[in-house]
């Protein structure tokens, strides 16, 4: 719907984004959204009730937030899932614009609990791993804050990545438990069924937490790990501070 409904440039930009340029080795940019809609997971619906979900947008040039709100209309048109059902989209708010300072200051963190609400699978040495411990974690997140930012805001972060992670290796895991979740999908565009499970529950870390919560707070909204677009890797923190 959005290459139907809208132009050449904001579907590629949106969709099939470039990978002519951009940071020194990545063949394949992240595209700037993700949807949040594990809500509807086993949800039925039937006719007149309404549900909602929501897109986490990076790409907040006005010609992409309206192209991709027309796309959602024409697919209400012509109907989606399994019957192929049609909607109407009957309410969208005004765009909400949110700005993390990475390098805000604040009070010492020394504990967090992060929830894994949808499917995790962190990459490792090229491999992938079920590991969340904090250093792993950190470091795809930091890595995919940092992408972001480079391909859809002011650049690329400027930080120095090796000492950071060297500081985030001193983290503890104090607690977790982790569940083993299994999902396909398969590409109505393609056909292809692609594999979308991965690790569910929490993990508790300890140490001198307050210089990442900022970088935890923008995962919340754009993910972490693998195919973090259709919705995995969704987390959420919470924070306990020194008394």
């Amino acid at each position: 719907m959005l290459r139907e409904h809208s132009s050449k440039e904001v579907y590629q930009r949106v969709f099939e984004p470039s990978s002519e340029s951009g940071p020194s080795g990545l063949k394949n940019w992240p595209r700037p959204f993700v949807f949040r809609t594990s809500h509807l997971d086993g949800q039925r619906f039937a006719a007149g009730e309404r549900f909602h979900f929501e897109i986490n947008l990076f790409d907040t040039r006005s010609e992409s937030v309206l192209g991709i709100r027309q796309a959602f209309e024409e697919l209400g048109r012509a109907g989606f899932g399994p019957g192929r059902a049609k909607a109407d989209l009957l309410h969208e708010p005004e765009p909400q614009l949110t700005t993390i300072e990475l390098n805000a200051g604040g009070d010492e963190v020394f504990e967090i609990r992060v929830d894994f609400l949808t499917p995790l699978e962190l990459k490792a040495d090229e491999e992938v791993t079920s590991d969340v411990r904090f250093q792993v974690l950190f470091a795809r997140i930091r890595d995919r804050v940092s992408t972001l930012r480079t391909l859809y805001g002011p650049g690329p972060l400027t930080i120095d990545f090796k000492e950071l992670g060297h500081r985030a290796a001193q983290i503890c895991t104090i607690g977790g438990q982790l569940s083993a979740v299994q999902r396909r999908r398969r590409s109505s565009r393609t056909g292809q069924v692609h594999e979308i499970g991965g690790v569910t529950g929490w993990a508790d870390y300890a140490g001198d937490l307050g210089e990442f919560v900022p970088y935890l707070r923008a995962a919340e909204y754009c993910g972490v790990g693998r195919q973090c677009v259709w919705g995995k890797g969704q987390i959420q923190v919470s924070v306990r501070k020194r008394k």
